[in-house]
């Protein structure tokens, strides 16, 4: 249509074209502009002059009265550009924006000017907030610093030369090199490469990949009908991905795997966890990241010997504000895949094929499943977001028959795959995957794989089937030499949901636990992850919102603020119904409220059913619940 116009904008992040109508109000066409430039609507002005003069207020005015034609070049300042300081780079929406960008100090004005176009505008994330690891890691030089040669170089103590001079933390030799060889750079590694050069990153992005049709095309009807190169998403050809988010796990000390293990020991079923700990430096490798593991949570499930299903947990949100409390956080998931060779000297045979997969299938999607419900927040996507540090642990037999603990995580490109439902396990071989083919209910880009034929040439293959190996990404899983304990209880409060073992969380089990830690410190009795969920979540006595001070202790390991929390009313209750439940007076659990001895349990007490277990009102013969007597 003759209405049919385009204004080019011009910005300092390049040029884009904005189709419109000469009928158009402004206020409509710098809602465009802020859409395709990526900017909040205060965040930019827009003139019809380079000098700044002519600006295009938000109104109702049509572009045709405001004498803008077709073709005309229009110029975009991004709001607050021009009073940056030389100190200030990016993105000033946020607090961290100066240090969460790599090397980029500088106090030139000409190094600022530079700096500040190191991420087109349109790209940047202002409003991410990066996790303390990525931010921590940012501000680092990430140099690998080398000696001087004494029979290589030739010049003095203060001169460098190309066999001592500081190599990238990206130098693929180096990594190579490395005891054991590093297959794959850290992430700030990678981000570093991305961002270094004569043009500091300024075009620098990174994409999410995309496998649906992009919505709003409007020129042929929506597929199965029709489909355009602008709506069609590309097809994909897997990588090996040459980075990984995560460089190493770490269980902080043998008892949380041997805990877990426990359950598969007594009942031959197979176990899931979820791993709950934190992210550190890993200074084994340049700009590392390493999820130490604290604690392991177990959620309500149904396991076999060969299966392992999900169930709906009531407690999930509970247990994840509980761990954000004590400052930990839900780090990756763990499972079992374990088959017992000799149960008299405790081997176990190696289930999986090592020469043909690693992973199944099954497990690789609900790996994507669970990294891209915890994906990792970055500033350089447009998105906010790119990959993940959720890892995958699976205990295994290995080929010395004893458990061996193997730690994953699947590529960027799986997770887009999982997440648009692209991916199938074969039912058969549970190493290859499947491409869905495109149906009139989805449309499904064509996935690609490269290997080598019988005669050694590179071929490109269809994904139909896929093998994992292209989709896998491994990790170093350690335990240190000198164990580390975030939970300091040397007695074991029963794990949650192992009502099939006979081991139950309630105040019968609390009260035998209390009285198996007389001699020990309050702070070491509470210090036990699974005792902490207890006293939240329980049904009789929840205290979510009376133990902050309690968690605060334990974190900071602060045996006055467990005293003081052991003197409240909370803790009293506590200790009553232990000896009502446990047929004894608190005094023999050692752990009256004000640290002396309390009163014995009596008929004017709450007492538990035999049968239910239902806390009744003292004075009563029958069971409230059940009816049944109380003897």
């Amino acid at each position: 249509m003759e209405d049919n116009i385009i204004i080019r904008v011009q910005s300092p992040d390049g040029m884009k074209k904005i189709p419109s109508t000469k009928r158009e109000t402004a206020s409509a066409f710098l809602k465009k502009v802020a859409k395709e430039f990526g900017f909040n609507s205060n965040g930019f002005s827009i003139y019809l002059n380079r000098n700044k003069t002519g600006e295009i207020l938000s109104q109702n005015k049509t572009l045709s009265l405001l004498k803008i034609k077709h073709g005309d070049m229009l110029f975009l300042f991004p709001s607050g550009a021009s009073s940056s300081s030389s100190g200030e780079v990016m993105d000033t929406a946020t607090p961290h924006s100066s240090s969460s960008l790599p090397s980029i100090s500088s106090s030139s004005s000409s190094s600022s000017s530079s700096s500040s176009s190191m991420i087109p505008r349109s790209f940047s994330a202002p409003q991410v907030q990066e996790d303390e690891i990525d931010q921590y890691l940012a501000k680092q030089d990430g140099k690998i610093y080398r000696n001087r040669d004494p029979q290589l170089c030739r010049h003095g103590a203060l001169g460098k030369c190309v066999h001592c001079v500081p190599l990238e933390p990206f130098d693929e030799d180096y990594l190579n090199h490395l005891d054991p060889p590093v297959k794959h750079m850290s992430f700030h590694a990678y981000l570093r490469k991305l961002t270094g050069g004569a043009d500091k990153g300024k075009f620098a992005a990174l994409e999410n990949i995309s496998c649906k049709i992009k919505s709003g095309c409007e020129g042929h009807p929506p597929w199965p009908e029709g489909i355009c190169t602008k709506c069609q998403p590309s097809a994909i050809t897997l990588n090996r991905q040459k980075y990984r988010h995560v460089d190493n796990i770490m269980f902080e000390n043998h008892t949380i795997a041997d805990r877990f293990l426990d359950f598969w020991r007594k009942t031959g079923s197979q176990r899931m966890g979820y791993l709950y700990g934190r992210y550190t430096e890993h200074k084994d490798i340049p700009l590392g990241i390493r999820a130490e593991v604290a604690a392991i949570y177990e959620p309500p499930q149904n396991a076999t010997q060969n299966s392992l299903e999900l169930v709906d947990d009531p407690k999930a949100a509970a247990v994840d504000e509980i761990a954000a409390k004590l400052g930990l956080r839900k780090v990756g998931w763990i499972f079992t895949d374990l088959l017992s060779e000799d149960t008299r000297i405790g081997t176990v045979r190696f289930t999986r094929n090592h020469d043909s997969h690693y992973l199944s299938a099954e497990e690789c999607i609900t790996a994507g499943y669970f990294q891209n419900h915890h994906s990792n927040s970055c500033r350089l996507s447009r998105d906010g977001s790119f990959g993940s540090k959720f890892v995958t642990v699976v205990a295994t037999g290995g080929p010395d028959n004893q458990v061996h603990f193997e730690g994953y995580q699947v590529s960027n490109q799986c997770m887009a795959l999982v997440r648009d439902e692209c991916l199938l396990p074969c039912k058969d071989a549970p190493e290859l995957g499947y491409a869905k083919e495109s149906s009139p209910e989805q449309y499904v880009p064509d996935v690609f794989y490269k290997d080598k034929d019988k005669f050694g040439n590179d071929v490109t293959f269809l994904a139909r089937p896929l093998p994992v190996e292209y989709l896998i990404i491994d990790i170093t899983t350690t335990f240190p030499k000198d164990p580390q304990y975030t939970f300091s209880s040397t007695q074991r409060f029963p794990i949650e949901n192992r009502e099939i073992l006979g081991e139950t969380q309630d105040f019968h089990s609390l009260a035998t636990y209390l009285s198996q830690c007389s001699s020990t410190t309050f702070l070491d009795i509470v210090s036990d992850f699974h005792l902490l969920l207890f006293l939240v979540t329980n049904e009789v006595m929840p205290l979510r919102d009376s133990i902050g001070l309690l968690l605060d202790a334990v974190r900071t390991s602060n045996e006055d603020l467990a005293q003081t929390w052991k003197k409240s009313e909370q803790w009293a209750t506590i200790e009553q119904l232990c000896s009502t439940v446990g047929g004894q007076p608190s005094s023999s659990l050692g752990y009256g409220a004000m640290g002396g001895p309390s009163a014995p349990a009596s008929s004017s007490a709450m007492w538990s059913c035999l049968h239910c277990t239902f806390m009744n009102q003292p004075g009563t013969e029958h069971c409230e619940m059940c009816s049944l007597p109380r003897s």
